[in-house]
């Protein structure tokens, strides 16, 4: 147990605050009905956790270089423990959100240290077992999120989906202070404040144009007002990073072919693999009829088939060039997607078993490579940093996807609805409604189950087309890359202080 405790902690930590980006999914219906949230609402309270995530991760990271890495993980933990509370007490929807946000800035603490404290516990052979197994847990966990959901919110409420954090949490925490040795950089960066402010602020207006463009309508001043933001942010952002002598993220590192190859792959595969599961429960709870637990299980030959690659195929997939899981993964994922996507009105939960089951194929094969290709496609010294884009760039991946996703499925709603005898005089009221699980009071079935049927195949051949392109586009970057997926430098650790007793002493290299 001394030897995997890391990994162990480490992994414990990663897979809690990832699950939280998917275990809310199921319960989405009931936390709208119960704090009267409607479709704008329940989307943030998805994408404010995964854009806190994506914004504060560069951030963190260099912190933690300059603090200790193990401090600032144990301090993620228990940020992401109480702010977990608050998700869980809280009374309104407002809270709600807020709470989620704090609690992704404990889980950016603790997923920006994560790569770097397995770099610095493990050599050789086990870095590359704790790598793959890092990968694999961190798919695994969006994928089994979805399934917890609907246990603990059928049988313990919504609420419930955020109070079982607390004990995890605690237990974490145990672990990582007696197994976790403590490092820093003594030569660490600078905090660069501008660009982290700059990334925050264009990342966050991107995504509230989106969410707000199908309600308020594109030509609106809150929509042009956030896009306008976004722009301008993001050229601030790129301004600060080419003139900062210690940049959040290096510009030179994007004009590595392999490297904006492995980042677009980890933003496409968030987005095209995840960011339609919300709308999926939403179909099937609140067409289908079908209970938070019936729901999650029928997510869960996803879950089981991300599983089982890794644990079967791990090794093989280690030893491709990185463009074949990467590339064909996402190919898979594309193609499981499309398959989802052939609903009609007649249409029960058994038919997108085959669609969840092939994407999972391709989520086992995509998860276990990313991060060793991250590290491998940039020079041993900057590691850190890449390993901190790459997971910016997932989990900014799942909060874009989730707003243009929803934009889909909300205005194919109000298409399918218009003109309609049920819809009543604002099919894009009902539209609204429907999307976040409450069906106006009237709609028949035989208007409700085609229309969400119809809406649901539009967001997901959306997904499943972005999956392909990307899928081609990864294919050109990686096309010249020859290392094997599971070949991360090994370079040796570097400023590490003991655990223990004297983990207080100065690091030294």
């Amino acid at each position: 147990m001394r030897k995997w405790g890391p990994l162990v902690a480490v992994c414990l930590g990663v897979f809690m605050l990832l699950t939280d980006v998917s275990i809310v999914i199921v319960a989405l219906p009931d936390i709208g009905a119960g704090l009267d949230l409607g479709f704008d609402g329940l989307q943030w309270v998805l994408d404010g956790y995964a854009l806190a995530l994506a914004a504060l991760l560069l951030g963190l990271g260099a912190l933690a270089d300059r603090v200790g890495r193990r401090r600032v993980y144990t301090v993620g933990l228990v940020v992401f423990a109480l702010a977990s509370l608050v998700c869980g007490l809280a009374p309104d929807g407002a809270t709600l959100v807020g709470a989620r946000i704090v609690q992704a800035g404990g889980g950016a603490a603790m997923f920006a240290t994560a790569m770097a404290l397995l770099n610095l516990a493990y050599r050789g052979r086990d870095r590359a077992v704790a790598f793959g197994v890092w990968g694999s847990v961190s798919g695994a966990a969006a994928a089994v999120g979805p399934v917890a959901g609907g246990l603990l919110t059928e049988y313990l409420g919504w609420r419930s989906v955020f109070l079982v954090n607390l004990p995890l949490a605690v237990a974490a925490v145990v672990l990582a202070r007696r197994t976790l040795p403590e490092s820093r950089d003594p030569a660490a960066r600078r905090l660069d404040l501008p660009g982290a402010a700059a990334f925050t602020v264009a990342a966050g207006a991107a995504v509230l144009g989106l969410i707000r463009g199908g309600t308020d309508g594109w030509t609106s001043a809150s929509v042009l007002g956030a896009g306008a933001a976004a722009v301008v942010a993001l050229a601030v952002f790129v301004l600060v990073e080419r003139r900062s002598p210690h940049p959040l993220l290096e510009p030179a590192l994007l004009r590595r072919p392999a490297f904006a190859g492995v980042l677009l792959c980890g933003a496409v595969y968030s987005a095209a693999a995840f960011s339609g599961l919300p709308y999926t429960s939403l179909w099937l709870q609140s067409v289908l009829g079908l209970g938070p637990m019936a729901t999650g299980l029928a997510l869960l030959p996803m879950s089981v088939v991300a599983f089982a690659v890794p644990a079967l195929a791990g090794r093989r997939l280690a030893a491709l060039p990185v463009a074949v899981p990467l590339a064909g993964g996402l190919t898979v994922i594309g193609l499981g997607t499309l398959l989802q996507g052939l609903l009609d009105g007649s249409s029960g939960w058994a038919a997108l078993l085959p669609g969840l089951a092939l994407t999972g194929l391709g989520i086992g094969a995509v998860s276990p490579v990313l991060a060793s290709a991250a590290m491998a496609a940039v020079p041993p010294e900057r590691g850190g940093m890449a390993g901190g884009a790459l997971n910016t760039f997932r989990q900014l991946g799942q909060a874009l996807g989730i707003a243009v996703l929803g934009l889909v499925l909300h205005r194919g709603l109000g298409e399918a609805l218009a003109g309609g005898p049920a819809a009543g005089p604002d099919p894009d009221a009902a539209a609204r409604a429907l999307a976040a699980g409450r069906p106006p009071a009237g709609l028949p079935g035989e208007v409700l189950r085609p229309a969400f049927a119809t809406a649901l195949d539009h967001t997901l051949f959306t997904a499943g087309l972005a999956a392909l392109a990307g899928a081609v586009l990864v294919a050109v970057l990686l096309r010249r890359r020859p290392e094997r997926a599971g070949s991360p430098h090994d370079q040796p650790p570097a400023d590490v202080v003991a655990p223990g007793p004297d983990r207080h002493r100065t690091a030294v290299r």
